[in-house]
């Protein structure tokens, strides 16, 4: 059994939730490979002692961009549960998957400190209630937001530099 110390009894008394999101419908299409690591993390649960039975699965966020929680039921439902005290652990392939919004992802950590919930991803597990386990899932979240800056900058660039080549071509409305 691969065990976290963060681990507890009370823990695991509640769901395991195993959330699962790509960025675009071509992604969750193309990217089988993350998919598949992805739902992989339903062991990763099981190998830190939940039971098969208190594992729970939310895909539903498939091809929605974790740059905001408006549209993303599966997150909001995280949302709920944990304020509620009925998720122990949440597991993510990497905590950006959960949000590339600051401003969604500290009432999570929040939340989630208040009500002893713990945070996994591939690089391990932590407690937000802890002042080492806030700073390290701070961290990661203000690089997943500034990540997604980048990433829109770029497009954007290239966009403006096809443009200005006369290349950009824009298919107009029906």
């Amino acid at each position: 059994m691969n065990t976290s110390e963060l681990v507890t009894a009370q823990h695991l008394t509640r769901e395991a939730i195993v959330y699962i999101r790509q960025s675009t419908p071509h992604q969750s299409i193309s990217n089988q490979e993350s998919l598949e690591l992805q739902y992989a993390l339903k062991q990763r649960a099981l190998d830190l002692g939940w039971g098969a039975g208190s594992i729970r699965v939310i895909d539903s966020d498939l091809g929605l961009t974790g740059a905001s929680a408006e549209k993303r039921e599966g997150f909001k439902e995280i949302l709920t549960k944990v304020a509620l005290g009925q998720i122990g652990i949440i597991l993510s392939y990497d905590v950006t998957r959960l949000s590339r919004n600051c401003s969604d992802w500290y009432p999570l950590l929040d939340i989630c400190g208040y009500r002893q919930c713990l945070i996994a991803d591939r690089d391990g597990v932590y407690d937000a209630g802890t002042t080492n386990g806030r700073l390290l899932l701070g961290l990661k979240g203000q690089l997943a937001e500034m990540e997604l800056s980048t990433i829109k900058a770029r497009l954007n660039a290239g966009l403006l530099n096809k443009a200005q080549r006369g290349d950009l071509a824009v298919q107009l409305p029906t």
